[in-house]
């Protein structure tokens, strides 16, 4: 993550069929190694872009420190775990297309 608390994701969308068409491109995080139980992959962003043949497109999703998030009811409250996460890519949650790695820091980090 930058020094700001924000993950930014980018991939490149490209129509390879012959007439135009539209994709939802799904963004989900996962966490490695989690103290509680959490889903398996956690949507957090999503975005429907519409192509011409041919054409390409880049998709960015911006994450922070609030979205991987989770309330701990031994705290009581909101807490972003540091330690190792997942990002996907994807056309819906069984269809992941591309994973890429990332370290949460704890705040004083």
């Amino acid at each position: 993550m930058y020094a700001d608390g924000t993950l930014t994701v980018s991939v490149d969308i490209t129509n390879i069929g012959s007439r135009t068409g539209t994709e939802v491109v799904q963004l989900y995080v996962h966490d490695v190694a989690a103290r509680l139980v959490r889903p398996d992959k956690e949507l957090k962003g999503f975005a429907k872009v519409e192509l011409e043949p041919g054409a390409t497109t880049t998709v960015t999703f911006t994450i922070d420190r609030q979205a991987l998030s989770y309330y701990d009811p031994a705290v009581p409250g909101w807490i972003a775990e540091p330690g190792e996460f997942h990002v996907l890519i994807g056309r819906s949650a069984a269809d992941i297309r591309l994973r890429a790695g990332f370290r949460l820091l704890a705040d004083q980090e």
